[in-house]
């Protein structure tokens, strides 16, 4: 197989990879999915004699993200994208709980969708500072 890309396209697909290399294996400990590390591995391994050498470095035998890609601000997209879907969830949540834990109908759906843009909204305007557990 061959793919044409520029290297500011061969840049992103290295993010994407990450990226998605990420959200799949990160918190899997030893149960990773290999074949996704083996992919990422082969396509940083292309950075080699590209002038993105910076990019990639050998361990235990294996290409992988540097220090430097995985340190030069790639976390903080991955942490914009888990807060809003940290957020986003939590909003749901409350809102189907303080409905009882409804199953979603036509009946129902604006009032779940009000509620989790109210829960939304508190989010954006507070964060977590005016949530409350109670026994």
């Amino acid at each position: 197989m061959h793919i044409d890309l520029t290297a500011k396209e061969f840049r992103r697909l290295l993010d994407l990879v990450y990226i998605g290399n990420w959200i799949l294996n990160s918190t899997r400990g030893e149960d990773r999915f290999s074949d996704y590390d083996h992919v990422e591995s082969k396509l940083f391994g292309l950075c080699q004699g590209t002038g993105m050498q910076a990019l990639v470095e050998k361990w235990n035998g294996e290409d992988i993200p540097s220090r430097a890609f995985s340190e030069g601000g790639i976390h903080e997209a991955i942490t914009y994208y888990e807060d809003a879907v940290f957020y986003e969830i939590l909003a749901e949540e409350l809102s189907r709980r303080d409905m009882d834990y409804p199953s979603v109908t036509d009946d129902n759906y604006e009032e779940l969708v009000s509620r989790i843009e109210q829960y939304i909204e508190e989010f954006r305007c507070n964060g977590l500072d005016r949530l409350t557990l109670e026994d």
